[in-house]
């Protein structure tokens, strides 16, 4: 599995651009810049297919429509941040970012035992709700793109609307008692794994 880290945005998302095929990818989160993703793909000469969200905040489908109108690849989005797809509000746009919000007008939503296939490869869905209401990991053979429910030493925030801490932790304890080192690809920061987080990460270490 050969996977380009791209930093896209106004708050540089880490968006994932996954080969699933010779000639084919799919990305995970796509925070911005598409014209630039665009190029990338073109020079890599990849056809994008899917576009796989971890969450519906606005750093983290900045790019998304603009891309699919010009590539049609399918979006995807767990059911319970679908809303935010189609508001500043929910998305968090209307308060933060600086730059005018696109609505994404076609997409798939999704549930948390989902299995999404492309090429070579299959995504499985887990639901991780914490960081808001639909944030998901995609674990696809030994990696792990945990959006913003997991960083490196650290979690995604929890005070934001639709965000809950409780979540978090049932979500924190559902990873920590995976079994197996992943490698953890975050919505933001350096690459990590989840063993390493299992042991010390503060927020998982003394889960039980």
């Amino acid at each position: 599995m050969k996977i380009h880290t791209l930093n896209l945005g106004e708050l540089r998302v880490n968006s994932y651009v996954v080969e699933t095929a010779p000639g084919r990818c799919v990305i995970i989160d796509l925070g911005g810049d598409p014209d630039y993703l665009m190029r990338f793909l073109e020079s890599h000469k990849l056809k994008l297919r899917k576009i796989l969200l971890t969450h519906g905040h606005f750093d983290h489908i900045g790019g998304v429509e603009a891309v699919r109108k010009i590539t049609g690849a399918e979006v995807y989005i767990h059911e319970d941040d679908a809303k935010m797809l189609t508001s500043a509000e929910y998305s968090l746009a209307a308060g933060i970012s600086y730059h005018p919000f696109t609505a994404v007008t076609d997409f798939t939503a999704i549930t948390g035992d989902s299995l999404l296939n492309d090429g070579d490869l299959s995504f499985q869905v887990l639901h991780t709700p914490g960081h808001s209401e639909g944030s998901v990991c995609y674990v696809c053979g030994n990696v792990m793109f945990t959006g913003d429910t997991l960083f490196r030493d650290s979690i995604g925030r929890t005070d934001f609307p639709g965000s809950n801490p409780i979540d978090m932790r049932n979500s924190l304890c559902t990873l920590k008692m995976i079994n197996g080192d992943f490698k953890v690809l975050p919505g933001h920061g350096p690459a990590s794994s989840l063993r390493y987080e299992q042991n010390n990460n503060p927020y998982m270490r003394n889960l039980k």
